[in-house]
């Protein structure tokens, strides 16, 4: 079947050749252009349509033989769907011809298609998202944890602070008290030595005394 016999085949389902005609054209530039922007293009059922980069490599010339170099190039590659597999197969009867052929296949029948990709990558984006939030839970549990700490060492370095400020200040006026013993003491030693030479000149006045009585 050609693209003319294809719209033949569909005319009398859209009202038309000329309808028919715009539709195929439609479809299939649609899919080319998805293709070549690097975009995949998955019909349920019917299968995938999709770009596919070939990297630069050696063949050989099927007339010569002779090792060639092929460039790097890209390719479309089309991909059938379960349902289409299956219908092809036998392991399903065709429809009549007033029924679809290609219907909604069952979930998970088709391997990599858009749908696929989408429910991968959003549970890539929700994993990433969790171990993100875990991670700025465990920053923040560890920074309160530091805070809390610091608060804690302040306070009790206060606290022992305030003890030791009544012991330093006692410590301060024993210190005082010491000192102004030891400057009162050599004044007291003093006075203690001088009191003999009083007692002496008491005791020449008495004698001096005595002897004028005498004379």
């Amino acid at each position: 079947m050609n693209k003319a016999q294809l719209v033949e085949a569909i005319a009398d389902k859209v009202g038309g050749r000329q309808q028919a005609a715009e539709a195929v054209d439609a479809v299939l530039d649609a899919i080319v252009r998805a293709v070549v922007a690097g975009d995949r293009v998955s019909v349920t059922g019917f299968g995938s349509f999709e770009k596919v980069d070939r990297p630069a490599r050696y063949a050989r010339n099927p007339q010569t033989g002779e090792r060639v170099r092929v460039k790097k190039t890209s390719v479309p590659r089309f991909r059938a769907g379960q349902g289409f597999k299956d219908l092809v197969s036998g392991s399903k009867k065709l429809p009549r011809g007033g029924e679809v052929a290609v219907k909604k296949a069952p979930k998970g029948s088709l391997t990599g298609g858009v749908s696929a990709r989408t429910t991968v990558k959003a549970a890539a984006k929700k994993a990433t998202a969790k171990t993100a939030a875990a991670r700025k839970t465990a920053v923040k549990k560890a920074t309160a944890a530091k805070k809390t700490a610091v608060k804690k060492t302040a306070a009790a370095k206060k606290a022992t602070a305030k003890k030791a400020a009544p012991a330093k200040k006692a410590a301060k006026t024993a210190a005082a008290k010491k000192a102004t013993a030891k400057k009162t003491a050599p004044a007291k030693k003093a006075t203690a030595k001088k009191a003999p030479a009083r007692k002496a000149t008491a005791r020449t006045t008495t004698a001096k005394k005595t002897a004028a009585r005498k004379k």
